[in-house]
């Protein structure tokens, strides 16, 4: 396993993107805190949110020597605080960012004076901002784990994929996709079990033009079981969505990614069309050390990168977690792999 990318602050919850030439990382940033764990989260009491890049990821390639010298990581610094949101109460979890059409795009979850999980937006002139944080959350939002897409046809059609379940109380809207639905009697480590239950979807709005609000509902983005063809089951905690979307695009193919959370594995399924529906594909990371796991792909100078974060660098400290990354493979069918395949 490699060694962490930062070592001078503690960062989770990489979201990697090329811009400009260059590789940008957008992360959760620790911090030290006195808030006990537990299984909402409390503990993740994060305030601010840094900018990372890098000019090449040659010494963490598969084919790299041992003995290859770490790239240089440069930290940007603070590019939004809490302090900064009028509508933001407390915990700036997993963040990322976009660009389209000129301006880059912050987005990031917290929680509203009402402690309610909102999604938020600020825009900035470059990769590393400076990011001017809209005065409300994105209207229709809620949940945590905001992740952006961008399509590769003639309009650009963007995306947000969201939620998370637990503390980022994904199972609070159970009975539709709107900010109204939120029912706070399911506030806690809690999700749909038992026999006939299905698993809950994490959710997906298009972006309108201005990329600060939704052109249509939020919708679910369904995950099919491979054997059955139908959703997966509520039970199936080693395959079901908790946390952590992400979406990437390879020759044609839609790769949704996402954490399951208390089985802690990263795991993806794949669709023909952005909105789904999506089946499930297989795993691409095993439990790492920590109890959360989240993580972003991307291409990078001809290669595939799995950014993720594990609690090496803390002892095992679950809510001070360090990013790390590896690269990614792909067999001749297009599924994800972590070995070169022989050729």
């Amino acid at each position: 396993m490699s060694p962490p990318l930062i070592t001078h602050l503690y960062t989770a919850d990489p979201s990697a993107h090329v811009f400009e030439g260059k590789l940008y990382i957008y992360p959760s940033h620790d911090r030290e805190t006195d808030i006990q764990f537990n299984d909402n989260g409390d503990q993740y009491d994060m305030v601010d949110y840094h900018v990372f890049s890098l000019d090449s990821l040659d010494a963490y390639a598969d084919s790299a020597p041992s003995t290859s010298e770490a790239p240089k990581v440069t930290d940007h610094g603070v590019v939004l605080r809490t302090d900064d949101v009028p509508w933001v109460s407390r915990q700036m979890w997993a963040p990322d960012a976009a660009l389209r059409k000129g301006k880059y795009y912050l987005y990031f979850p917290a929680r509203d004076h009402s402690s309610v999980f909102r999604i938020g937006v600020a825009e900035g002139p470059s990769p590393t901002g400076p990011f001017t944080p809209d005065p409300e959350p994105i209207p229709g939002s809620f949940s945590i784990d905001p992740a952006s897409f961008i399509d590769d046809d003639a309009d650009e059609s963007a995306y947000l994929y969201f939620g998370g379940l637990w503390g980022g109380q994904l199972q609070c809207y159970q009975t539709g996709n709107t900010p109204a639905d939120y029912d706070e009697a399911w506030l806690g480590p809690k999700e749909p079990s038992g026999p006939g239950a299905k698993a809950l979807f994490p959710k997906v709005a298009k972006l309108a033009d201005d990329m600060r609000s939704f052109e249509g509902p939020v919708q679910d983005l369904v995950i099919l079981a491979p054997e059955t063809g139908e959703p997966i089951d509520a039970d199936d905690h080693d395959r079901r969505f908790f946390e952590a979307a992400w979406m990437h695009k390879r020759n044609g193919t839609y790769y949704f990614s996402y954490s399951t959370g208390d089985t802690h594995f990263l795991v993806y399924a794949t669709g023909t069309s952005p909105l789904g529906p999506f089946t499930y594909a297989g795993r691409i990371l095993e439990p790492v050390l920590g109890w959360t796991t989240h993580h972003s792909i991307v291409e990078f100078q001809d290669r595939w990168w799995l950014f993720h974060h594990d609690c090496e660098l803390s002892n095992g400290v679950n809510h001070l977690r360090s990013v790390k990354v590896k690269e990614l493979f792909y067999d001749k069918d297009g599924k994800i792999v972590t070995e070169k395949p022989a050729e």
